[in-house]
């Protein structure tokens, strides 16, 4: 089929409305139960902030590709193809309650559909929009377990060695740590892959919708992110200890361990943005063309 510009005329708009409708129609229910149940978890909670950061960029990524004339050129087989993929999949992980599955399912069936409609070509510029929706999969409990604690065990050091060289009274047994007469535990909420998820997700959003041309710059801000997220909880578990420590426990719990989290994103996303600047300023002062070109 030869390549075509299709303009959004009154039956595409309510085609797409209708797509849309169905859409809801499945994956309402399956966000629902997701919500009351696998991301009511505090090892899970990222997912409603991973969601609505995913809807966001679909929609940034949409405007994007609005903004410029577009051609388009459709493959309806590799899209029903796709499409009915996803179906049997959502069926499958629907009626046993796979939420994995379910959520591959999505992005098999926004693919096929992209493809239907547009072509494989713009599918393939909505790859990162589509690769985002890994970031809501449920993870096997024992999965996250194993990744979990050595990552909680790390922040829970550095964070007894910060405050330390602060010197504040604090003391460490594995990932316990004692501040005054206080306690605190670095759960998983604290270190765990909810948090690491959340600010995975944050800097890669970071890095596309700033779209560097330089790959290699891209790269090395993609590797960089790990250490960031690092960094993030260890200041996040440090801000509970001392609010726990001149506050009091009540305090550490409350409304001000909830406002941590908002502070870890925060800082995150800040370290990021400093660090993409740091890298254009040495990139600029040592003429380190692969940083700023794709030269």
């Amino acid at each position: 089929m030869g390549a075509t510009a299709l303009p959004l005329n009154r039956s595409k708009a309510l085609s797409y409305a209708f797509l849309l409708a169905a859409l809801l129609v499945l994956f309402v229910p399956v966000f629902y139960d997701l919500f009351i149940t696998v991301w009511s978890s505090e090892t899970q909670s990222h997912g409603p902030v991973v969601l609505a950061i995913a809807l966001w960029f679909f929609y940034f990524k949409t405007k994007q590709l609005l903004s410029v004339p577009q051609t388009f050129n459709p493959s309806p087989w590799l899209g029903w193809v796709l499409v009915s993929l996803g179906l049997v999949i959502y069926v499958i992980g629907h009626s046993q309650t796979v939420y994995l599955l379910s959520i591959i399912s999505l992005v098999l069936i926004l693919a096929g559909v992209l493809c239907i409609d547009f072509g494989h070509n713009i599918a393939l510029k909505y790859w990162f929009a589509l690769f985002f929706f890994v970031f809501l999969m449920p993870w096997p409990a024992s999965l996250i377990d194993t990744i979990t604690q050595p990552m909680k065990i790390a922040v829970s050091y550095a964070a007894d060695q910060l405050l330390f060289a602060f010197d504040y009274p604090i003391a460490r047994s594995g990932v316990i740590l004692q501040i005054g007469p206080y306690k605190l535990l670095v759960a998983d909420a604290c270190a765990g892959l909810n948090s690491l998820f959340t600010l995975e997700a944050i800097g890669l959003l970071y890095i596309n919708v700033i779209n560097h041309q330089a790959f290699w710059r891209n790269v090395l801000l993609a590797v960089l992110i790990v250490p960031v997220s690092f960094t993030s909880n260890v200041l996040r578990v440090c801000t509970l200890a001392l609010i726990t420590y001149h506050a009091g426990d009540e305090a550490g719990q409350g409304f001000l361990h909830n406002f941590s989290g908002m502070l870890l994103f925060m800082t995150a996303l800040v370290l990021i943005i400093l660090i993409d600047a740091l890298i254009q300023k040495i990139a600029e002062k040592f003429n380190l063309h692969r940083l700023l070109t794709n030269d």
